[in-house]
């Protein structure tokens, strides 16, 4: 067997092309296909840096995700082909960080460096393992064990929109946290060794990044969501020679993986009215991955060894299919509930003020001590504050708006003064110097 792929144009993408020959054991009358062509955006060799991978993969998605996208990227193949390594990474080197902890280091990089606007970032890490959820990172928990974690349930709203129950988010302020949730989620993750991959994972993971935005002082938020998911992977059980839990574990990660495959299917045909997400936790969850809201990326892993060719193939087949699938992204704004209520609660007290102003409802006493102290400190904050913007809130009392412009007349004074002084003394010390030369 021969793997051949070809680099073309930026437009008409990577050809993969699989050359098999018939097997003289399968008899002489064997009408078996010996060529297969398939053709995709990108293909990455065995030499391909997870540097590379993030950058032609990754990126772009966390891109939108930043932009008030969701996202999801997704690693589809079957098990030991490398779908872990390339979503998590490894452990031995830091240069093989998975997209993953890339990731969330370009994201908390860019939060930094965007000083226009406000990030918050929530983090959830869920496991499904044989059809089951499970929260990865609840604090609440000491779990030695999967099953003593908490379950996740699946609750729809009249929307259809899904919600996910006893799944926690766990604020992270800074990658340093990201990570540590990273970390003590993979911690918990139900890894096997099988005939196929001393380390299989045995469970469907998404891990997922909500980030919100703002910029100061607006109502208007931006909410978006990053999926990246690491799939079990699918596994021949007549070939791997499996048995109990093992067994057991590969008939639900083929299910869960037959299922997803009749979403992808039932996508791509055209006028199909029922689409069945509800067959499977998974595909119940990546419900807007698939033909909804988001900007998604498969990544499809192989195995080039002659033994797997069958598998490579249905691979190449099902990322062909997905690629099928047309997703409408939208912005995700909205406006926040809290911060409206306040904007009115200003506006209509300064419309009382007003009101108050032209009704000609004042008081005739004088200002207390500690009214022309609090008043004093009123004004230094407005003049020490930098944004062109901010405003002195006094009210309608007009004994503290003019109190409050003889503080200004005072400092303006003040600095009238000064500044006369400072040009006196210039002039002194120019004049002084210019007496010293000529002597």
């Amino acid at each position: 067997m021969r793997v051949y792929s070809v680099d073309e144009d930026e437009r008409a993408g990577s050809s993969l092309e699989f050359l098999v020959p018939r097997d003289l054991a399968d008899g002489f009358v064997n009408n078996k296909k010996e060529n297969y062509r398939f053709r995709f955006q990108k293909v990455f060799d065995q030499t391909a840096k997870q540097e590379e991978i993030f950058e032609h993969i990754a990126k772009p998605v966390a891109d939108s995700v930043l932009a008030g996208y969701n996202g999801t990227i997704f690693a589809y193949g079957q098990t030991g082909s490398g779908k872990t390594f390339t979503i998590t990474g490894g452990a031995e080197r830091y240069s093989d960080r998975g997209i993953i902890p890339r990731t969330l280091s370009y994201l908390y990089q860019h939060f930094n460096q965007d000083s226009g606007k406000i990030y918050t970032t929530q983090i959830s890490y869920l496991e499904i393992y044989n059809e089951v959820g499970y929260d990865l990172l609840d604090p609440r928990h000491e779990a030695p064990r999967l099953e003593d974690l908490p379950k996740v349930s699946i609750m729809e709203d009249n929307d259809q929109n899904i919600h996910l129950r006893n799944l926690s988010l766990q604020q992270s302020a800074s990658e340093e946290e990201a990570l540590n949730l990273l970390f003590l989620g993979d911690t918990n993750r139900i890894i096997a060794e099988t005939p196929m991959n001393q380390a299989s994972t045995r469970s469907h993971c998404i891990f997922t990044i909500h980030v919100c935005s703002r910029e100061p002082g607006s109502a208007t938020l931006r909410r978006s969501k990053l999926h990246l998911v690491d799939l079990a992977g699918s596994e021949r059980v007549a070939k791997s020679g499996m048995e109990g839990q093992l067994l057991t574990e590969a008939k639900y990660i083929n299910l869960s993986l037959h299922y997803l495959e009749q979403v992808i299917i039932a996508l791509s045909e055209k006028n199909r009215s029922h689409i069945p997400y509800r067959n499977s936790m998974m595909t119940s969850v990546l419900r807007d991955s698939l033909g909804g809201n988001c900007m998604t990326t498969m990544i499809a892993t192989l195995s080039v060894e002659k033994r797997n060719v069958d598998e490579s193939i249905a691979t190449c087949r099902f990322a062909q299919r997905v690629a099928l699938i047309k997703n409408e992204a939208q912005l995700n704004e909205e406006l926040d509930p809290a911060l409206m209520i306040n904007r009115l609660k200003k506006e209509v007290q300064s419309l009382r003020d007003e009101l108050a102003i032209l009704t000609g409802e004042q008081r005739e006493d004088q200002l207390t001590e500690d009214d022309i102290h609090k008043l004093e400190e009123q004004v230094k904050a407005f003049l020490d504050d930098p944004d062109p913007e901010v405003t002195l809130q006094l009210g309608p009392d007009m004994r503290k708006i003019h109190h409050c412009f003889s503080l200004l007349k005072v400092s303006l004074l003040q600095e009238h003064i000064h500044g006369r002084q400072a040009n006196i003394t210039t002039l002194t010390v120019a004049f002084l110097q210019g007496n010293q030369h000529f002597r």
